[in-house]
Order: C-alpha cells, then structure tokens, then sequence
C-alpha cells in the first residue's frame, strides 16, 4: 500500500508564503507524475501544479508565476512553493502520485491526505 503523507499547513495573510510537502512511501519502484491539486468550498477540484519524474513542470493560469512545484526523486518527495497568496487560493490542497509499486505493476495514482490553506486578513 503506497502512503503519501501531506505536511505544512496554512493561516497566511495575503500576500504571504508558505510551503507544503508530501512524502510517498519508501520502497516504491517508480514515482511517475506527481501533483498538486486543491478544492475550494463548493468548488471542483483544481488541477494547480504538476511535475514528471524528469523534472518538467505545469501550472494552472490562476496560480502560474506564484506557485511553484519541486519534487526530490530520491526521497519521492514533492514540494508545492505557494507565494503572494490571494484570498482565492484558500483551499485543502491535495498531493496526488502516479506510482509503480514494483517492476511491472500497473501505473496508479494516489492520493495524499488534504491539508488547509487559508488566506484570509
């Protein structure tokens, strides 16, 4: 059972920073995909930030040039840098990770627990 584990959790003002981490279990195969995504009340979930094992990024528009996502393969650990922080990206900010468990196991994703963000004065 692959277990990733979200730390960091937020009360900023606006325009403050904060970092989240999320650990994958050790002992995994291969960590594929790994990304941020986040849910605001009664809003769907948002695709904010993803990263490939190789290091390339994508961001949503709503939080490109602010957020910044990194991940280090070797502890199959991913980072999410969230810089001048809006009342709008108050959320529960969740860590996903496209996973091998062992050499030819199917490709899955998994899920960290939530952790909140929220940006208020």
């Amino acid at each position: 059972q692959v277990q990733l584990v979200v730390s960091g959790v937020g009360f900023v003002q606006p325009g403050g920073s904060l970092i989240l981490s999320c650990a994958a279990s050790v002992g995994i195969f291969r960590v594929y995909v790994m990304s941020w995504v986040r849910q605001a009340p009664g809003n769907q979930r948002e695709l904010g930030a993803v990263i490939t094992s190789g290091g390339a990024t994508t961001y949503a528009d709503s939080v490109k040039g602010r957020f910044t996502i990194s991940r280090d393969n070797a502890k199959n650990t991913v980072h999410l840098h969230l810089n001048n922080l809006t009342l709008e990206d108050t959320a529960v900010y969740y860590c996903s990770a496209n996973v091998a468990r062992y050499w030819g196991d199917n490709r899955i994703d998994y899920w960290g627990q939530g952790t909140q963000v929220t940006v208020s004065s």
